[in-house]
C-alpha cells in the first residue's frame, strides 16, 4: 500500500500548505472514488467525510491534503465526459496490486452507506476490466472492504 501512497499521493506531507496541487495520477484515482460515490445518484457530505477519510487513512494524507486531492478529483470528475481517461491514468502509473487495492477502495465507498446500488456495482465491474482486475480479485476486495466496514456477510441467494 506504501508504494499507492508514494505513486498516487506522493505530495510532502511534512508540509500540507505546500502543495499546489497534485499530478494527474494522483488526482486520477480520487477521481475513481467520486465516480464510484456519484454512481447511485446522489454525492452529499457524508459520501464526501467518507472518501476524505479514506484518503487520509489509506495514503497517511493529513486532513487538509486530504480535502485538498478531494477537491481536485470532484473538479476531475465533474469535468470528465467519461472516466476511462482517469482507469488509462491509474492503469499507466501503478502495479496490479495497487489497482487491487484501489478497487478494494472503490467498495468501501460504494458499500459506506450499507447498501449497495446495481451502478455502483456496475461501474466497479467495469472499472475492474479496464484496470485488469479479475472478478475473483474483486470480490476479495469487497469482502476486505466490508470486514472494514465491520458489515454481516452478504446474504446467500
Amino acid at each position: 500500500m506504501l508504494g499507492l501512497i508514494e505513486k498516487l499521493f506522493g505530495a510532502d506531507t511534512t508540509q500540507p500548505d505546500l502543495p499546489a496541487g497534485f499530478a494527474e495520477d494522483r488526482v486520477a484515482a480520487a477521481a475513481l472514488l467520486v465516480e464510484a460515490a456519484l454512481s447511485d445518484g446522489s454525492f452529499g457530505a457524508n459520501e464526501r467525510q467518507v472518501i476524505a477519510g479514506i484518503l487520509g487513512r489509506h495514503f497517511d494524507l493529513p486532513p487538509k491534503l486530504a480535502d485538498r486531492l478531494l477537491e481536485e478529483a470532484e473538479a476531475a470528475a465533474r469535468d470528465a465526459v467519461e472516466w476511462h481517461g482517469f482507469t488509462r491514468v491509474v492503469k499507466e502509473a501503478t502495479s496490479h496490486e495497487e489497482r487491487v487495492d484501489l478497487i478494494e477502495l472503490l467498495w468501501e465507498v460504494a458499500l459506506a452507506d450499507e447498501e449497495l446500488h446495481d451502478y455502483e456495482a456496475s461501474l466497479i465491474r467495469r472499472l475492474c476490466g479496464l484496470l485488469y482486475v479479475t472478478g475473483r480479485e474483486s470480490a476479495e476486495a469487497r469482502n476486505r472492504a466490508r470486514e472494514r466496514l465491520a458489515m454481516p456477510p452478504p446474504a446467500q441467494q
